[in-house]
């Protein structure tokens, strides 16, 4: 990637895709032999098929590393509550995105980064710090619900996922393949 040309993307909003979107991004940087590094904030565990996938990117430039506590187990529901263990998960998922922002990846992909503040799990100065030590070539890519207002000012590029309707609201279930 050209010097100095790195820009940071804000994925969020209360719509399906953020993820999605984020992904087909690596997909389409890794494509172009880019280094891609995703780091998964709060979504540990096994539960999310996508990296199945993404595993097999590795051999293309592709680095991922998941935190958290698995939040999700099939049939039920999601887990909201935070303990020790989920604190301590999103300090070392915030280091983590910091030793990586200071190697040689292209884009970096900080997976509902943006969610952690509202649960609690980091403070607003946490993200603030991380998005001050960016280098100027790096493509930094922040996606969750809920992004403060003092991150979505130093974002060049906000997406926002809005939700006009969704099959959720008949009763469907989160599927395989589709949702996670």
């Amino acid at each position: 990637m050209a010097k100095n040309s790195g820009k940071i993307q804000i994925y969020t909003g209360d719509g399906k895709g953020k993820t999605t979107a984020s992904l087909g991004l690596a997909i389409r940087a890794i494509g172009n032999g880019l280094k891609v590094g995703i780091i998964y904030f709060d979504k540990g565990g096994d539960y999310y098929n996508e990296r199945k996938i993404l595993d097999k990117l590795k051999a293309d430039g592709l680095e991922y590393i998941a935190f958290g506590e698995q939040r999700m187990t099939e049939g039920k529901g999601f887990r909201f509550k935070n303990n020790t263990e989920d604190l301590q998960q999103a300090q070392l998922a915030i280091d983590q995105a910091l030793t990586w922002m200071q190697q040689d990846f292209d884009l970096l992909i900080l997976d509902e980064i943006n969610t952690t503040v509202k649960t609690d799990l980091l403070k607003l100065e946490d993200i603030l710090h991380l998005i001050s030590q960016k280098p100027d070539d790096l493509e930094l890519v922040l996606t969750g619900r809920y992004c403060p207002p003092e991150v979505m000012d130093k974002a060049d590029l906000i997406t926002e996922m809005k939700v006009i309707k969704h099959y959720i609201k008949t009763g469907l279930p989160a599927r395989p393949g589709i949702e996670f």
